[in-house]
């Protein structure tokens, strides 16, 4: 993540803002599966990803970029060598938006998650 990319502050504020990128994911064009199960004060996450089985994920993690909530995933799996998602919180839509990076493919995607209900 670029810039000015941190962690959001310690304490109760932080976790409130984190706690809009809870829940489960759905990417519309593949049915790809985020679940953020839960995100420390320090922006680590507990995340899973399913395609439709769980893929391993390496690394996930959510900064802030002033107002802006990130949100960070590496997947390490057999046909996932450190394919990534680099996201971006949409709060007017509720949505997850940003690329993914295909390692094997070496391309990256514009990319969509909705909440799922």
């Amino acid at each position: 993540m670029s810039g000015t990319a941190k962690p959001l502050a310690d304490g109760a504020a932080g976790n409130a803002a984190f706690d809009k990128l809870k829940g489960r994911w759905q990417r519309p064009d593949g049915g790809y599966v985020l679940a953020i199960k839960s995100i420390a004060a320090g922006g680590a996450m507990d995340a899973a990803y399913y395609n439709p089985n769980p893929i391993h994920v390496a690394k996930a993690e959510a900064k802030r970029a002033d107002a802006t909530l990130q949100v960070f995933v590496e997947l390490r799996a057999p046909n996932y060598p450190g394919s990534t998602y680099t996201l971006t919180y949409d709060q007017e839509h509720d949505q997850l938006r940003g690329d993914y990076f295909q390692a094997v493919e070496r391309q990256t995607f514009k990319v969509v998650f909705v909440r799922m209900k």
